[in-house]
């Protein structure tokens, strides 16, 4: 393996990455004024609203964090050139951290089980709330839930930032650190989804429900670390590392998970249909009247089966151009999943208003924000990781 020097200017990001990241820096702000004037007028609505928002950008963060650690558990050339953007992705965690505060703030406007008039009507939820379901059990165990994602995104991006200079590092520890970080991070994934949006509706579970959310932030990441990649394929150094096959790997794992999002999504259907239990049945009952399941067959054509039918195609996968089409759309797609699943919640018709648009945007601006700047700070390679050294050969000949 060779080691010769690597010239760290050559694997900086372009200047584009600045202007994008005041762009985005504008939007958020702009939009957040805009998101508060709207909250003071509809207070009732921004909490609904805002977890919608919150939970697409906080799955786009975790996603990039998973997919981090699948990389080094399985190597591959797709994973080394996109691994910086995976790593400035999950390194905005902390900002949804700060981001969390309104939801604990509105956590009673949310949440039914913080009323006490709600729990005297359930009587078997009153053991359920004086255990688990109570209010300072959900802070206390949403801050192990982002103790448990600040920990393994400082060691992975630590041990990441030692590959900047020489000598050339193998990935060990990074490696070791990824296989029982991914059982952490499903375990307090999961966990978060129930607390934080299965919990809208108790006593209904779904054990299929938590998959059906860590599916989504897996292809809300990576379809947003493609349209990242096109971008910045534009300018080098990314118009020389990013091949073909790299592009058609990516493309491949849309389709995995664009796959997998169908299979979780009806199984539960399936599952909840076959078993007609009255205290499951609800869910789907309100989500197919007052429109809602107009949102559904949207879900299941756009969501599914023509993105399915266009990822099948290699000539699609292995266009860069064509394919951040789509996953600018995907991305979208899992924005209305998510409101079909969190908005019936509190509308009973189906119900859109102007925060459903301007909350998304602003925490999208801002999110970007921080993950250009992550990203404008780091070389776009780990130029002495093994696998990178392998890369960049034939351009350092």
């Amino acid at each position: 393996m060779s080691t010769a020097r690597v010239d760290h200017l050559d694997l900086l990001s372009p200047p584009v990455v600045q202007t994008v990241q005041t762009r985005s820096l504008a939007v958020g702000v702009i939009f957040g004024i805009a998101a508060v004037v709207l909250g003071i007028i509809s207070p009732e609505q921004f909490f609904g609203s805002y977890l919608v928002a919150y939970m697409l950008w906080l799955g786009v963060a975790l996603g990039c964090l998973a997919f981090l650690m699948i990389q080094h558990l399985t190597g591959g050339t797709w994973g080394v050139v996109i691994q910086r953007l995976l790593e400035a992705g999950c390194g905005t965690i902390p900002l949804m951290a700060v981001l969390f505060v309104p939801i604990v703030i509105g956590m009673r406007r949310l949440y039914v089980w913080t009323d006490p008039a709600f729990l005297g009507k359930e009587e078997h939820l009153k053991v359920l709330s004086r255990h688990y379901l109570n209010p300072s059990g959900f802070v206390i165990r949403a801050v192990i839930y982002f103790a448990i994602w600040f920990v393994l995104i400082y060691a992975l991006r630590s041990w990441s930032r030692q590959q900047d200079s020489p000598p050339v590092r193998e990935v060990s520890k990074l490696r070791a650190l990824s296989a029982p970080g991914l059982i952490l991070f499903a375990l307090s994934v999961s966990f978060a989804v129930i607390d934080w949006v299965m919990s809208l509706t108790p006593p209904w579970i779904s054990t299929i429900y938590p998959m059906i959310f860590i599916v989504g932030q897996g292809l809300t990441a990576i379809c947003f670390v493609v349209a990242v990649a096109a971008l910045l394929y534009k300018y080098q150094p990314m118009a020389t590392l990013l091949k073909a096959e790299d592009v058609a790997d990516l493309g491949k794992l849309m389709l995995a998970f664009t796959m997998l999002w169908a299979y979780f999504s009806f199984s539960q259907l399936l599952i909840i249909w076959a078993g007609n239990l009255p205290e499951e049945i609800p869910f789907f009952a309100r989500r197919f009247v007052g429109g809602w399941q107009q949102v559904g067959v949207f879900l299941a054509l756009f969501h599914f089966a023509i993105p399915f039918v266009l990822l099948l195609s290699r000539g699609f996968k292995r266009n860069p151009r064509r394919l951040v089409k789509l996953a600018v759309w995907l991305i979208v797609a899992c924005y209305i999943d998510l409101h079909w699943y969190i908005a019936p919640v509190f509308h009973a018709r189906i119900y859109y208003h102007w925060l459903d648009v301007a909350l998304p945007v602003a925490m999208g601006g801002l999110w970007m924000a921080l993950f250009f700047r992550n990203l404008k700070g780091r070389p776009l390679l780990p130029a002495y990781d093994p696998r990178a050294q392998a890369l960049m050969e034939p351009v350092h000949d």
